[in-house]
């Protein structure tokens, strides 16, 4: 597959795990937020998997039954394969540091949530993506609607001058509605995305961040510049530059 045909592509997941169960949860979990997954009991039938298809990204349990999660680890990552997040259900620092020393891109402790490991198989792609397609640099500042917001400074500026106050999780969650201009993105994505900078925006609390934000921004605005859309997430309906 071409770079240009795979960047268009359903991005393909293998999830490696002798536990059937817990396999098929997982794969069929992620097929539901619109993954194509494969799965595999151990590394022969993974590499059966990785020859017949191009895989982005291994769930990769950490106690196999002959060639353990670290041994196939190390030797995928020194080949340039795909991105691997790693499961373990010992869950010791020892593991995880020597995951992720020998390549791992993300780890997780076993038993974790379905809804968690959705959002690092969606951090682990996007990074993945970005190192392939690097944009040009972004800038330190943004302007939309008469509003300037300094990146480095964290200050907001408003069209009449006056400067508003953004608690972090708010900032947070503005600069990523800057990043992504009139576009609908979903209570995960925006968790996902600000949860990066600012680790006190939760899942119950990201509704009422972005009431906040969108009555301080609506305050001096000249129409609605955060939009909901029902079922599906926000839009910021603004143009958006950056300097």
């Amino acid at each position: 597959m071409t770079p240009a045909a795979h960047a268009f592509s359903v991005p393909q997941i293998l999830v490696v795990d002798d536990d059937a169960e817990l396999r098929v949860g997982i794969a069929d979990y992620l097929a539901q937020h619109g993954y194509a997954v494969a799965q595999a009991s151990d590394a022969a039938s993974m590499e059966q998997v990785l020859a017949r298809a191009t895989i982005d990204l291994i769930v990769l349990d950490l106690m196999l039954p002959g060639e353990d999660g670290l041994s196939i680890c190390r030797r995928i990552a020194d080949g340039g394969g795909p991105a691997i997040i790693m499961l373990s259900a010992m869950g010791e620092e020892i593991d995880r540091i020597l995951g992720l020393e020998l390549g791992a891109d993300d780890y997780l402790a076993k038993p974790c949530s379905p809804r968690e490991l959705l959002a690092r198989v969606r951090a682990v792609l996007r990074r993945r993506e970005d190192a392939r397609n690097p944009g040009p640099p972004k800038g330190k500042a943004y302007s939309f609607l008469g509003f300037t917001l300094d990146g480095v400074r964290r200050q907001l500026r408003a069209p009449n001058g006056v400067s508003l106050l953004l608690t972090a999780g708010e900032f947070s969650l503005l600069s990523v509605f800057l990043d992504n201009p009139q576009r609908i993105l979903s209570r995960d994505e925006l968790i996902e995305k600000a949860r990066g900078t600012e680790a006190d925006v939760f899942d119950r609390a990201i509704d009422v961040q972005i009431s906040r934000l969108r009555r301080k921004l609506h305050d001096c605005a000249p129409a609605e510049v955060i939009k909901t859309y029902r079922g599906a997430g926000y839009l910021f309906d603004a143009k958006v530059t950056r300097s």
